[in-house]
């Protein structure tokens, strides 16, 4: 090594200063940490959870039917046909029967020329974006958006254009901006907010997005099995289905299973199967989750709207059961008609990350199971409890977690109130 050279800096070091360190150590030596607790039973409204039981309010499985017998057969049967994976990407060798079968009926539930099923869910946005977007584009995106979003802006080298969370002044500006660039404009929303479980305004993105001539996306993760008379996500619920250029969705949440799609013109869905890069370069789902996928998909589009109604209606019991007792919960929004929206996600107002750990903790030994979430999930000092509802919750269920939040919220004067 010459004189002047100097050494490396090692990139390891990140690892042992990062600003988290002594909260994470804090927590772990507290068993305060809320994060990858092992799940010792299937997923449902009550749960076993590090050997204690507890009602389950930090689940995605919004329509329960993860434990449904049709959704079990399609797996089964997937398993046996094809064995326990694929060995390859669906590009090259992992491409079976069932796989079409899934493209063409999501494709017809979301009323659209075409889809594509990615492995993940965090694949298909990313795989997308990366593969539409080009530098000399300009993307604008909800700061609220999934961080899969935020990944594949950023992995396309496109212009990132974010605004504030739900600001249509905002949204506007940033179009005005991006006429400026000089490339093709997309905006990139989620029709309900992971975190926060409300809804884009989406009438009005729409008619900003016409008046400006930029395309849109619209991630229905949240919104597909659970809104809409077919339960075709917040597209359908404001009927605009047709004015969205692009739909993402997930089978990890309503479909319980696991992986995504894009849903839209049959032009740009083969365009992504010869050009994304988490497509061509990924394995194949496992058939089992294919299986399970479609089967649960076949349930939704016949008997969907009853499901619906019991999950959105959980969600409003307890909604309304959290505002009762003084807590400061994120309301959805409303609907074109001005009646209340409902979503499946309900979160509490905490403000400070390590007030929310402690009331998770809290209420994880008295038996309910919640969502933390904590920068960079959610804005510095915007952290959240969040819960979410199951279609076979029953009454009894969110009383008897109702019960013991009033209890423990009591030790905790210090939370946000109406």
């Amino acid at each position: 090594m010459s004189k002047t050279a100097q050494a490396p800096v090692d990139v390891f070091e990140k690892v042992r200063s990062h600003e988290r360190l002594e909260q994470l150590e804090a927590a772990r030596q507290n068993d305060l940490l809320p994060y990858f607790r092992p799940i010792e039973s299937e997923a449902g409204p009550i749960m076993e959870v590090e050997g204690r039981e507890v009602v389950m309010l930090g689940s995605n499985n919004y329509l329960g039917l993860t434990g449904d017998e049709r959704v079990r057969q399609g797996a089964r049967e997937a398993l046996e046909r094809y064995g326990t994976a694929l060995t390859g990407s669906r590009f090259m060798n992992g491409t079976t029967p069932l796989h079409l079968e899934l493209e063409r009926e999501i494709a017809e539930w979301m009323k659209v020329e075409d889809a594509i099923a990615f492995t993940t869910g965090y694949q298909a946005n990313v795989g997308c974006l990366g593969a539409i977007l080009a530098p000399g584009d300009t993307v604008i995106c909800d700061s609220g958006d999934h961080a899969s979003i935020l990944d594949g802006c950023k992995l396309s080298g496109a212009k990132l254009r974010p605004f504030r969370h739900n600001r249509m002044e905002k949204l506007e500006k940033m179009l005005q901006r991006a006429g400026e660039d000089g490339g093709g404009v997309l905006v990139v929303v989620d029709g309900v907010f992971s975190m926060e479980g409300d809804l884009c305004d989406l009438p009005r993105i729409v008619e900003l997005c016409r008046g400006y001539g930029a395309r849109l996306m619209v991630d229905e993760a949240h919104g597909a099995g659970v809104l809409g008379a077919r339960g075709a996500g917040a597209c359908e619920l404001f009927g605009l289905e047709d004015e969205v250029d692009l739909r993402m969705g997930t089978f990890s949440k309503s479909l319980a299973s696991c992986g995504g799609f894009i849903a839209g013109p049959a032009d740009v869905i083969e365009f992504l199967r010869i050009s994304s890069r988490s497509f061509i370069f990924s394995a194949s789902a496992v058939p089992a989750a294919v299986g399970a996928a479609l089967a649960a998909l076949r349930v939704i589009r016949t008997e969907g709207p009853a499901l619906f109604e019991r999950l959105l209606g959980n969600a409003e019991y307890l909604r309304e059961g959290l505002r009762e007792l003084g807590l400061q919960v994120i309301e959805p929004g409303t609907l074109p008609d001005g009646t209340a929206a409902a979503t499946p996600v309900v979160p509490v107002v905490v403000g400070d990350d390590w007030q929310a750990v402690l009331l998770w903790k809290a209420l994880f030994d008295a038996g309910v199971y919640t969502n933390v979430a904590i920068h960079p999930a959610v804005p510095p000092g915007g952290a959240l409890l969040r819960t979410s509802l199951m279609a076979t919750h029953e009454r009894e269920h969110l009383d008897r977690a109702l019960a013991t939040i009033a209890r423990t919220a009591e030790d905790f004067p210090e939370l946000p109130r109406t």
